[in-house]
């Protein structure tokens, strides 16, 4: 039997992280819309609506910054896997022509209360969107 190691850890603060996440977007008037979508293509960690935009937002949560934080993570191969997610859902609930932008919410956690980073617009995709 398994004793929730490492792997189960990670899960647990993603978890956290995303949950910080969708809180720091309702107080800044986003509509939480979808939470773990996934495709074969990739996977979209949060995804929102800021007014009339459709906003892909990628979560990263980490308890220390010896590794570059947790924004440094979200590396153009991440992104890659995120762009063709989100094109997936686009295709899916037919909202290719709608305005849509990919952010990304960065969590720090360790000692006293985590430091939550939003950045809009963190990264675009090439793919014609």
């Amino acid at each position: 039997m398994s004793d929730g190691g490492a792997g189960s850890r990670q899960m647990r603060i993603g978890a956290r992280g995303e949950d910080l996440a969708c809180v720091r977007l309702r107080d800044a008037g986003y509509a939480i819309v979808e939470r773990g979508f996934r495709t074969r293509e990739g996977e979209v960690d949060i995804i929102a609506r800021d007014g009339d935009t459709t906003v892909f937002v990628e979560v990263k949560t980490r308890s220390g910054s010896s590794y570059g934080g947790p924004l440094a993570a979200v590396t153009p191969a991440k992104q890659a896997k995120v762009c063709r997610a989100a094109i997936a859902y686009l295709q899916a609930n037919d909202l290719w022509d709608a305005p849509c932008r990919f952010d990304v919410v960065g969590i720090l956690t360790g000692r006293g209360e985590p430091t939550v980073t939003h950045v809009q617009n963190a990264f675009t995709c090439d793919e014609g969107m």
